[in-house]
Parts: C-alpha cells; structure tokens; sequence
C-alpha cells in the first residue's frame, strides 16, 4: 500500500483533567478514560532519585542535546537537525569521549537519524534509518561493521537492545492500514543484531488495526505513542489496535495483561488512547490522548495525566514537581522511554537554567551546576531513576 505524502509527528504537552473510578482485580487494573480524576501533586525526589549530567561544551561538542540513549558508561546524544552528528559523553563527568558522523549515500552510511541503541557489551551503535530502510552497525569509534536491512512491508521505529544478541522492535506499517483487519501481522517482535532476521514474533491479540493517527486525504498526523516500554528486566507493550496494556516477561516468553481501558475504542468518538510510562514499586504513570487532529491549525491530539497509585488502589491526574525548583516546574514521566537503570529524562536548557539561577529559583545539586553554565553551553541532562 502506498504511504500517503505527509507524517506531522506531533508531541502534544496540552493537559486535560481527569476524578476516581478503578478497579482491580488481581493486578489487572481497569482505567475508565472517559472519567475525570481527582488531582494529586507529588515531588520527584520523594520517589525517584535524580542526577544532572552537563554535558561538556567545546568547539567540537556543540550539541542541541536530543538524547539518543543512556548506558552505564556513555550517553549518546544527537542535534534536531539532520546533520548526521552523534555526539558519546561520559555518563559519568558529562565529558566529551567522540564526535561520530558518517552521514551520506554509499552503503557505509545513513542519511537520517530515526533512532540509537546502544551496546557497550558489544562495543556497538545501532543507527535506525527509516529513508533507506537499513540498520546500520558501528562500533564505539565510529567504524562501520555491518548492515542489514528490512522487507518493504516493515518499518521499525522503536528499537532497544533486547540481550546480548538481539533487538526488540515495533513495527509502524500498520499506522498506514488504519481500520483494516490486522491478519496474522505481529508488530512487536525479537530481531538477530547480527543479520536483523526475526527471531521472534510477539503477537498481540486485536482484530483490526487502530492507528494512533489521524487522515484527511493525503495527509497523515500521527501522535506519538511508545510501543515499547522498559520496565526493569522486562517490557511494557502498548498497541493502540489493542485495550489492553501488556507487560512481556523475559525469561517465561509471556505476555501478562497489565492494564484493561474502557471503554473500547472500537464504541468510541473520538477515541482515546491510553499509554504508559514510567513504573515504580507504588505508581504507575500513564497518559491519555484523543485521536483528533485539526490540519487548518495544525493542532490536536490533546493529552491527559493518570497515576494508578497501587498503594491506595486509585487513579488520579498527577502532576509531578521537580524539588530543585522554586517556582513549580513539571516534570514529564510519560513520554521518553529509555533502557537500563534510568527510568526517564528530560533535557534542560542552559539557557533557561542561567536565567532560573539568576532569579534564585534553583537550589540543591541544580543550582550548583547552574552557577558554573554559560547560557550558549549544551544542555544539562536531568536521569530520572528508581530509588534504591
């Protein structure tokens, strides 16, 4: 089927409010989207441990700072534009280890950035370009060492680094077959890092497919919903096709449902869609989006919060405050999946800290960086971690 001309990838930061009514049985949680929940207002730092990283700032490392993935010893970031720089730090210091570019067309090279994974096990990047639909496989010093490619029929945008030897993906073709039947297409699966062949297809059960994306001719607006969260030693799965939110368990190969959402969207108008993102001992963090887009404006996809919070088994609209602050600054617990130890983050301007330092609106560890930033230095990188 042919991809229609236009893809507005949208990240909506509108919040919608939302008052009580969940029900659990076991841990099968029941969300009604439809209902309005009662506010609740928490501090990070009550539940999560938070680090600063400054990344260094240098003629060569000269970064926007979109971040690309986090190990144990580097953090991979990369600028919006398309200019094909991959920037290493240390995820220690923040200190710059190497500046990587092999942007172009021969058959060593990517034209475009869709995504990183990124191995130290292996000594290895993995850089998703969806243009020429390749995977491209360096190692840490920028040398090619191999490539594979995909079938016409399949486009991976979320990828993580599953084990040693493989990938975990989503498969977006089925965001161009909105309301057909889904067949016996699975869109999660385990892929080989060697040669990307599937290892294993993990089937979510739905009869036809619910893109999180809205059409009006030619245009093609899709929000953005991760398919793949990490949660620990296992994965979070969100289907938008599905009303059900699964947690895959590693080691037993099961997919255990997690969370139901009522009411279906298939009875639903608009629609609205319901993901996940961070998960802790005691909450779990999701947000709602409804499936309408207005192209005129070029606005939509609205957003709400929840929180089930398993400790008093009840639903709220959270909003989550960062303790370095003064003032009330929110922070956002659903929208960046990364894997390994940290379970989120969030990118913080220098400049934006600079003039928050100058009005004394800082403290902590944050304002002691703070005092040291020039407002033209890279971004400050907020990990975001479960307490220990």
């Amino acid at each position: 089927m042919k991809k229609t001309s236009l893809i507005i990838l949208i990240l909506a930061l509108l919040t919608a409010g939302c008052k009580k009514n969940i029900q659990s049985a076991d841990q099968l949680i029941t969300v009604d989207v439809t209902t309005h929940y009662p506010k609740k207002e928490l501090v990070l730092q009550d539940f999560m441990e938070v680090e600063y990283l400054a990344l260094e700032t240098t003629d060569e490392f000269l970064t926007q700072g979109a971040v690309m993935a986090i190990g144990k010893e580097i953090i991979v970031v990369k600028n919006w534009v398309n200019d094909g720089d991959i920037f290493l730090f240390d995820r220690q210091t923040g200190k710059g280890i190497r500046k990587i570019n092999r942007k172009g067309q021969s058959g060593e090279e990517y034209s475009y950035i869709n995504g990183v994974v990124l191995d130290e096990e292996n000594d290895e990047l993995f850089i998703n370009c969806s243009s020429t639909n390749k995977i491209f496989v360096y190692d840490l010093q920028g040398h090619f060492k191999r490539s594979f490619g995909r079938t016409e029929d399949i486009t991976y945008l979320d990828i993580f680094s599953y084990d040693k030897d493989h990938l975990i993906c989503y498969d977006i073709s089925g965001y161009y077959r909105d309301g057909e039947e889904r067949g016996d297409q699975s869109f999660h699966s385990i892929i080989s890092k060697q040669d990307g062949n599937i290892t294993q297809e993990i089937y979510i059960p739905f009869k036809v497919i619910n893109s999180p994306g809205v059409r009006d001719g030619d245009g093609f607006a899709v929000t953005s919903i991760p398919p793949i969260i990490p949660n620990y030693d296992n994965w979070l799965f969100v289907e938008t096709s599905s009303d059900t939110i699964y947690q895959y368990l590693s080691k037993e190969n099961q997919l255990v449902p997690l969370i139901v959402r009522t009411p279906s969207t298939q009875t639903m108008d608009p629609e609205i869609l319901l993901t996940m993102g961070v998960v802790t001992d005691r909450y779990y963090f999701m947000r709602t989006v409804t499936k309408v887009f207005n192209f005129a404006t070029g606005k939509g996809f609205d957003i709400g919060t929840l929180m089930y919070d398993k400790q008093e088994n009840a639903l709220y609209d959270h909003s989550i405050l960062n303790g370095d602050y003064q003032r009330k600054q929110w922070v956002d617990l659903t929208s960046q999946a990364i894997s390994g130890e940290i379970a989120t983050y969030q990118v913080l301007a220098a400049h934006q800290l600079v003039e928050d330092y100058e009005n004394d609106q800082l403290q902590g560890k944050l304002k002691e960086i703070a005092a040291d930033l020039d407002e033209e230095a890279n971004p400050v990188v907020m990990l975001v971690k479960p307490s220990r």
